[in-house]
């Protein structure tokens, strides 16, 4: 017998023998301090805003319509590629429909970019960071946090996470679906980028203009 088959034989026999060490718990890194929604809310809000992002405030889906509409209005956006989400959908109600266009499978990178902004649905917002978790299950889905000049979040006061533990237990339980394809895109703020003297640009790697409206 080898010195391989000797160790090993020594473990099984060991484990067999037991009696067996419960492993401990997992680390409780950020600790939950439950806050209520309308404090997740203004620490959303304030981070968001940190590193260049706009949060706007909507008390209805309704209300979401008309500052949509307002926004495309003064930024002079005419063409505005959606995610097919209900949300989304109804949000874009009060804008010309000629300017609509939902994410299909035919689309390429340069169609996407072509967009003067893009809207999409957020499947949680992560309060501590300021972050917009976004599900994209097709590759459109995700260009189209990415390519246009700006990008509008819809989302609801009721998916405001403490931060990204306190989301975890539904994050893992939509990625065990094996119906489920695609991923999850993590989106703060618009894309920023820094040279070597320091000087801030906005929009080289991505939007130039992130705007959540928070719905609630």
């Amino acid at each position: 017998m080898s010195s391989r088959d000797t160790i090993l034989q020594r473990l099984r026999s060991a484990l067999s023998e037991g009696p067996y060490v419960a492993r401990p718990p997992a680390p409780e890194v950020w600790p939950r301090e439950n806050p209520d929604p309308a404090t997740m809310a203004e620490r959303f809000q304030s981070e968001l805003t940190a590193v260049h992002g706009e949060v706007i405030r909507c008390a209805t889906p309704e209300d979401a319509q008309a500052r949509l509409a307002q926004l495309a209005a003064e930024a002079g956006w005419t063409s505005l590629g959606v995610m097919d989400r209900p949300a989304v959908h109804n949000a874009v109600a009060r804008l010309p429909e000629d300017a609509i266009r939902t994410a299909n499978a035919d689309w390429e990178p340069r169609t996407i970019a072509g967009f003067s902004a893009s809207v999409v649905e957020a499947e949680t917002l992560l309060a501590d960071t300021g972050s917009c978790l976004i599900a994209c299950p097709t590759p459109q889905d995700r260009l189209l946090c990415y390519l246009p000049p700006a990008c509008v979040v819809i989302a609801r006061i009721g998916q405001l996470a403490e931060h990204l533990p306190a989301a975890w237990s539904n994050i893992s339980a939509r990625v065990a679906d094996p119906s489920v394809r695609g991923e999850f895109v993590l989106v703060t703020g618009p894309s920023r980028t820094a040279d070597i003297e320091k000087i801030l640009i906005l929009g080289v790697h991505g939007p130039k203009r992130l705007l959540v409206l928070l719905i609630g």
